[in-house]
């Protein structure tokens, strides 16, 4: 018989059903092809297939050859055809993928308990007012958003995000200098790759942070070297073979404080005094509970430092959103994959409504009140345990006695608690002596499970 091959297109009542129906004959060829598609679970119980007239006219055959061959199947149970509800694939069980073997080491199951930082409390995502934002937003949106535009982002997005981001963060942007990007480690990325392709070889960085973000460097090509820390933060003796320097400098991830004024003033300096660059981690810079926010560092020298925000923590990092603040001579070579049109509409619309501040200022006083509970739990059940970093952000540092970080993340486990050491955080190649901690972020449980959170902490503290 002649090849034939169709995607079914059976109108809004019906699916699209592709089929290669071969064989030495039309009613045998279609029928062993939907029989295979059923069989293999391609086709998955509960789908209602097009009428016999439609797909006959997709496939170029009679009516009654479709109709056969569905009789057929559903005879032999593949099918089922009810009056008013057309032709359905069977209710049975379908193959699954094919077990993995059993190794010797297991992965162990998610625990009930989790403060490891990095994550908001994502049962607290404002899901009504981001679909009403949503609504808003395609409404207004002109046809041509959907089409290839600027790879810098949504014009909407980053003309909202330059007057945020001025007036709560003391940024100085403008939106020809604002790129949208989808999260942190995608703008460090693109940092990371323009500065190697322009002859950059080594990127300095916090003693304490994330490894995915020195893998990133080193992915790129770049060496990391740590920056030395002592008791009043970060301290700013860039080395001299640095390119750049990668800081948090609003709050240090994940030790806590905020960079003093003289350490600013130093980094600045040494970005004047031998171009270098400095990228400007602003994660949580919207939450600080005890005074005004410390301003963006960004704000001293436009043209040395590159700022990145991102809505992971103030909203959800699903939303793969987040943003750069670019000196103009670095703009041309930024140029992220495009991120989801609808989502940076979106976020402007809930930027410009008013509706991103008040999610903040309500997301600000819950961790805040989370943040007490934390503390006067830890002063009533664990008095020699020190918490420090707590002015700002969504996790604190436990200073535990000598030795005992390990243990304490075992009794942790042993609770039902995933909580991480400092030790986790430390960069390799920090030569100063470990210091015994947990690090715990109180913003990730949600509401339901903070009570017993915090008491299988307390459970595990020695």
């Amino acid at each position: 018989m002649a090849e034939r091959r169709s995607t079914s297109r059976s109108g809004p009542q019906g699916i699209d059903l592709h089929l290669d129906p071969a064989g030495p004959g039309l009613r045998r060829g279609l029928t062993d092809a939907l029989r295979e598609a059923v069989r293999t679970g391609r086709l998955a119980p509960g789908t209602r297939l097009p009428s016999s007239r439609s797909l006959a006219g997709d496939l170029g055959i009679a009516r009654n050859t479709v109709a056969d061959a569905y009789a057929d199947l559903t005879a032999e149970g593949w099918l089922t055809a009810r009056q008013g509800s057309g032709t359905r694939v069977a209710d049975r069980a379908v193959p699954g993928p094919p077990a993995r073997p059993v190794s010797a080491r297991r992965t162990p199951g998610r625990l009930p308990y989790s403060l490891v930082p990095g994550t908001p409390d994502l049962a607290s995502f404002p899901r009504a007012e981001w679909l009403r934002a949503t609504r808003r937003a395609l409404a207004a949106a002109p046809h041509e958003a959907f089409g290839y535009g600027d790879p810098r982002g949504r014009p909407e997005l980053r003309t909202a995000l330059a007057g945020y981001l001025a007036r709560v963060r003391g940024v100085r942007a403008d939106p020809e200098r604002v790129v949208v990007c989808s999260g942190f480690a995608h703008g460090l990325q693109l940092l990371c790759e323009v500065l190697r392709a322009r002859g950059a070889r080594t990127l300095a960085v916090e003693s304490h942070g994330l490894d995915v973000h020195w893998d990133l460097a080193a992915r790129a090509g770049l060496r990391t070297v740590p920056l030395p820390h002592d008791d009043l933060g970060t301290r700013t003796e860039i080395p001299a073979d640095a390119d750049a320097v990668l800081l948090s400098p609003a709050h240090q991830f994940p030790l806590g404080g905020a960079l003093r004024p003289g350490r600013r003033a130093a980094v600045i300096d040494w970005a004047r005094r031998t171009g270098g660059l400095i990228l400007e981690d602003d994660y949580d810079g919207e939450f600080r509970y005890d005074r005004q926010a410390v301003g963006a560092l960004q704000d001293l020298d436009p043209d040395h430092v590159v700022y990145l925000g991102t809505a992971s923590k103030s909203l959800a990092p699903g939303l793969r959103l987040g943003w750069m603040v670019v000196p103009p001579r670095l703009v041309p070579d930024v140029t992220p994959h495009s991120v989801s049109v609808v989502e940076q509409l979106t976020l402007a619309e809930f930027l410009t409504s008013g509706a991103y501040d008040r999610h903040v200022r309500a997301a600000r006083l819950r961790y805040r009140r989370r943040r007490d509970a934390l503390v006067q739990a830890l002063a009533d059940r664990a008095p020699d345990v020190h918490v420090t970093g707590i002015a700002a952000g969504l996790h604190a540092v436990l200073q535990l006695p000598p030795g005992t970080e390990q243990s304490v993340v075992q009794a942790a486990t042993w609770q039902g608690l995933a909580v991480h050491g400092l030790t986790y955080y430390r960069h390799p190649a920090t030569g100063t002596t470990p210091t015994d901690a947990l690090v715990v972020g109180y913003g990730t449980p949600p509401d339901h499970a903070w009570a017993g959170t915090l008491d299988a902490l307390c459970r595990a503290l020695p």
